[in-house]
C-alpha cells in the first residue's frame, strides 16, 4: 500500500518512524450501517477510507441525528482518533455508508509517533480543524434555514453525490441527515412533490427542479 500517497505526513517520517506504522498499520472492512467509533468508546486510530464511506454524526438527547459530514473515498478520519487531541473534544459517532474498507493507522503506534515527531500532531490537528468548516456549515444550516430549504440542499447535494437526480433514500434517512424527524420530512417531501419540485416513489425521490 502506498502510504505517502494517503498520508501527506508520511515524507516528514524518519525511516524507522514510517516502519513503525507500516508494520501496525492494518485493512479493516465494515458491513453497512455499521457503528465504528463512539465518543465514549475505544479510540482506534486514523482511517484513510479506501473504498465505500463514513458518515459521521451527533446525537440530541431525545435521539434525534444530524449528519455533520461524510468521508469519502480517498479521504481520511481524524476523528477516530479523538484521544490524540486532547485539546478537542467532539462528541460525535462514526458509521460505514455499505460496505466499507479503510486503512487503520491504530492510536498506540501514532501516539508514540506523535511524541516524537511533532508535524504528525500538526497534520493530525490540521485535518481536524479543516473539518469544523463543514460542521460550521451544518449548524448554520439547522439553525437559520427553514426546513423545506434544507431538504432541497440536502437534495442538490445528495444528487451530486449519487451523480444522478433519481435519489434511493428514504425518509428516515434524511431525517437524520439533517437533525429533523420523518414526520416532518415526510409532510415537507409531500409539499415539494404538489409545487412540481420532485417526485415520490417508494424508497425514490427524483428531483424534477
Amino acid at each position: 500500500m502506498a502510504f505517502s500517497k494517503i498520508f501527506s505526513f508520511w515524507k516528514d517520517l524518519t525511516p524507522s518512524q514510517a516502519a513503525i506504522l507500516e508494520n501496525s498499520a492494518r485493512s479493516e472492512t465494515f458491513s453497512p450501517g455499521m457503528l465504528i467509533h463512539r465518543s465514549s468508546g475505544d479510540c482506534k486510530g486514523v482511517m484513510a477510507v479506501i473504498s465505500g464511506g463514513l458518515r459521521v454524526y451527533c446525537v440530541s438527547e431525545e435521539g434525534r441525528e444530524v449528519t455533520l459530514y461524510r468521508v469519502e473515498s480517498g479521504d481520511v478520519c481524524i476523528l477516530s482518533a479523538s484521544c490524540l487531541m486532547d485539546s478537542l473534544v467532539f462528541d460525535v459517532v462514526i458509521e460505514s455508508l455499505g460496505q466499507t474498507k479503510v486503512c487503520l493507522l491504530p492510536s498506540p503506534a501514532l501516539h508514540k509517533i506523535e511524541e516524537e515527531n511533532p508535524l504528525v500532531s500538526l497534520y493530525i490537528y490540521k485535518n481536524a480543524t479543516e473539518k469544523f468548516s463543514e460542521v460550521l456549515w451544518t449548524i448554520q444550516q439547522v439553525l437559520f434555514l427553514k426546513i423545506d430549504q434544507r431538504i432541497a440542499n440536502f437534495l442538490h447535494d445528495e444528487s451530486l453525490r449519487q451523480k444522478s437526480r433519481t435519489l434511493s433514500i428514504t425518509h428516515e434517512e434524511i431525517a437524520k441527515e439533517i437533525g429533523s424527524v420523518r414526520e416532518v420530512v415526510t409532510k415537507t417531501l409531500k409539499y415539494l412533490a404538489e409545487e412540481g419540485k420532485i417526485s415520490l416513489g417508494r424508497g425514490k425521490i427524483e428531483i424534477l427542479k
